[in-house]
């Protein structure tokens, strides 16, 4: 992401208040501990998962992040393209800048789209009726997003005064949004390669996927976290949201316990993702993995499909996570740390890693499939008793 200037690269890598939770995430994982079977060797693996009728060839999608467009012409559709190569599932997000019937054609396989209630219910049901249209196979419900969190880092770097047009202004306030502007020259002109793609691609974004009126007017490029706090989902709405989008896939992202999940099965959901919104939301929530270890269990039996997302950097890490019974995991700040230093092939690259990553696991615990993992999981894995951040790795982004 050296690519990247740090007023666009904050928002991606950042997270809420003191960033505890997004340093949890990542440490739970590191502190997970699996056995090793040896005298095993496995002469082919298989990767593929099932999960809410979708075939994957690998255990991960890739999950919904807002404003990818920012990091590299048209990300959302280079992104769908690399999943599609790959053979799982890109979830679109709706404050993107990517039209989605773009997004949906690049891909050899299916999407998702992840609706937020921008412009209220009338243009949420448009954009659900438009993804229908385009082929999306599953709608994601987010629903921590009650208010926006308080990504302190970002907020600093003054993002939004920085993109704002001198258009309506006076002359001193034309004077102090030239200083604001002047202020990024530094960092723009040491990532020349950024921005004249940026440039290139159109500049300022707008979020197209949000139409605000029957004519097709996008909705104008805001500071994401205000648009977040005013589309907040609540139980009232899964009625006609579900009326809306049909007998396709109901999937409810940011659970936190038992409770929700419970409630999203009852309200129709075909699936839970449990997330804390990558830390980005609340800090000083637990870290997904333990939510998976410590909520999902009180869940048996259900019949709704579980998937998770937050603190996966590596393969190792979605062993981990499938051990405890998940049928797919998402991976955001991985595939965006790609796709922001190299556009395609940077994104193919991070997936290659991964996979190897994954492999390498697989032959030295000695399971042959992902179904393998998941029903075995208590017996790969092993009680660490050296907790505490001793000989942690440094926290990366």
């Amino acid at each position: 992401m050296r690519r990247v200037p740090p007023i666009v690269r904050e928002y991606f890598r950042g997270a809420a208040d003191n960033e505890i939770t997004l340093r949890r995430n990542v440490q739970a994982f590191q502190q997970a501990v699996t056995t090793a079977r040896g005298a095993i060797k496995l002469d082919s693996l298989d990767l593929r998962t099932t999960v809410v009728n979708h075939e994957l060839q690998i255990p991960w999608f890739v999950a919904p992040v807002g404003s990818l467009r920012s990091l590299w012409p048209k990300a959302e559709a280079v992104a769908a393209k690399v999943a599609g190569e790959y053979g799982t599932v890109l979830a679109l997000s709706t404050v993107t800048g990517t039209p989605m019937e773009e997004v949906a054609a690049a891909s050899a396989r299916k999407c998702w789209f992840q609706l937020y209630l921008c412009g209220g219910r009338e243009v949420a049901t448009r954009g659900i009726h438009r993804a229908r249209r385009a082929g999306f196979t599953g709608l994601i419900l987010t629903i921590d997003t009650a208010v926006s969190g308080n990504r302190v880092g970002h907020a600093r770097m003054k993002p939004a005064a920085a993109l704002q047009s001198f258009k309506g202004l006076g002359f001193g306030q034309r004077l102090g949004l030239l200083r604001e502007k002047l202020r990024l020259a530094p960092q723009m002109l040491t990532h020349l390669s950024w921005l004249f793609s940026y440039w290139a691609d159109g500049g300022m974004m707008q979020f197209v996927n949000v139409q605000l009126d029957e004519k097709g007017t996008p909705m104008p490029y805001a500071d994401i976290a205000t648009q977040l706090a005013a589309s907040a989902v609540t139980w009232n709405d899964f009625r006609w949201i579900k009326e809306a989008w049909g007998d396709g896939p109901l999937i409810v992202k940011g659970v936190h316990n038992a409770e929700d999940a419970k409630r999203a099965e009852d309200s129709g959901a075909s699936a839970v993702i449990w997330s804390n919104h990558g830390g980005r939301q609340e800090d000083r929530v637990p870290p997904t993995l333990h939510m998976v270890a410590e909520e999902m269990p009180k869940l048996a039996p259900s019949k709704i499909d579980f998937m998770m997302d937050g603190g996966i950097r590596n393969g190792k890490d979605i062993l981990i996570a499938l051990s405890y019974g998940v049928k797919a995991v998402g991976l955001g700040r991985a595939y965006v740390a790609g796709l922001g230093a190299g556009g395609h092939a940077g994104m193919r690259r991070a997936f290659d890693i991964i996979r190897a990553e994954l492999e390498r696991s697989m032959r030295l615990v000695g399971v042959r499939s992902v179904d393998e993992i998941r029903e075995n999981g208590a017996s790969i894995r092993r009680q660490n008793h050296l907790l505490g951040n001793s000989g942690m790795p440094e926290f990366v982004f």
